[in-house]
């Protein structure tokens, strides 16, 4: 069960402690989690954050572009947004990265931890047609869930979703050169300002409770967000740790500075494929559509920077090592 954020004036400590085992299974998730970044930019929007999110690459023109309408845009998931500042843990699925992965797990949540979450919510809110079938587990409930999730994302994130992505990359990079200069302490020392690192606890400023959590031989997965103020953690085997990624408003990615010569999108995807992907699992990662992807993927085939190879009924996409470089640039 995801733990869930409380923002309050007396901030505890959470305190993570590491095996010698744990520190040989830290991993960085590649991209966001398209689900839980849709959930959090939708409370942006409404509350207007201050500190860290703020100074998003892209997001000032984003927020200017859409004020006015998030209402209509957002639908049912403008009311699922708990008063204690939790996020719903139908919105926590750390193993989907991609958006429809995890909304099909999302709706088929069991009926009886959506009437919980559903629960926490003020009366005049919950008491709605709509989440009253949500809370009640029907078919329309759940489809409403669906499709309000993802019309959200296509007509709201999606623009901002290449971007969030190249600064996903270039957050991925930072940590991974900090890992190589200085090994795992350096980079568990300066993922987030405020974070301390002392062998073998980790020691972060959070609302979390309980304040220890001991990972005992599970590893941990390391997920970055662009829209989340305050750590949270769902437990498993890796525990995930969603931390407020690293972010600039100088280009610092290779996808964004590879914009003007690719196109911001075709750059994103070039960048996507770090690791190869189908094209579905590209179009997820890039939040564009199947037939976009598509035709991205064979422009840069075309032109020599990836190569396609056909598994099954899938083809996977894989950087050559003129695409790799061209990125290392």
């Amino acid at each position: 069960m995801a733990k869930r954020v409380m923002h309050t004036e007396n901030r505890p400590v959470l305190r993570i402690h590491f095996t010698e085992a744990d520190l040989r299974q830290i991993t960085v998730a590649p991209v966001p989690n398209a689900l839980l970044e849709t959930a959090l930019s939708v409370r942006y929007l409404r509350t207007r954050p201050t500190g860290l999110v703020r100074s998003r690459p892209g997001l000032r023109q984003w927020q200017q572009a859409i004020a006015h309408s998030l209402v209509p845009r957002a639908g049912i998931l403008r009311s699922l947004d708990p008063p204690q500042g939790g996020i719903f843990e139908f919105f926590l699925q750390p193993t989907t990265p991609g958006l429809h992965a995890g909304v099909d797990l999302a709706v088929r949540t069991p009926v009886q931890e959506l009437a919980d979450e559903i629960a926490l919510l003020p009366h005049p809110i919950r008491d709605s047609r709509a989440l009253r079938e949500l809370a009640d587990g029907t078919r329309r409930g759940r489809q409403v869930l669906a499709q309000d999730t993802l019309l959200y994302f296509n007509s709201t994130l999606a623009p901002l979703w290449p971007q969030m992505q190249a600064t996903a990359v270039a957050d991925r990079a930072l940590r991974a050169e900090t890992l190589l200069r200085g090994g795992v302490d350096a980079m568990l020392a300066t993922l987030v300002p405020g974070w301390r690192w002392e062998s073998p606890t980790w020691h972060i400023s959070s609302p979390c409770a309980p304040t220890d959590v001991h990972l005992n031989g599970r590893g941990l997965m390391l997920l970055p967000s662009y829209f989340v103020q305050e750590p949270m953690y769902v437990p498993g085997e890796p525990l995930t740790l969603i931390y407020p990624l690293h972010a600039s408003e100088q280009p610092t990615s290779a996808a964004e500075m590879l914009g003007p010569l690719l196109g911001r999108t075709r750059a994103a995807v070039l960048a996507a494929l770090r690791h190869p992907a189908t094209t579905t699992e590209t179009a997820d990662r890039v939040g564009i559509s199947l037939p976009s992807a598509s035709q991205h993927t064979t422009v840069l085939r075309n032109a020599g920077l990836i190569t396609t190879t056909r598994t099954g009924i899938a083809v996977l996409h894989t950087l050559t090592p003129l695409g790799r470089a061209l990125l290392g640039s």
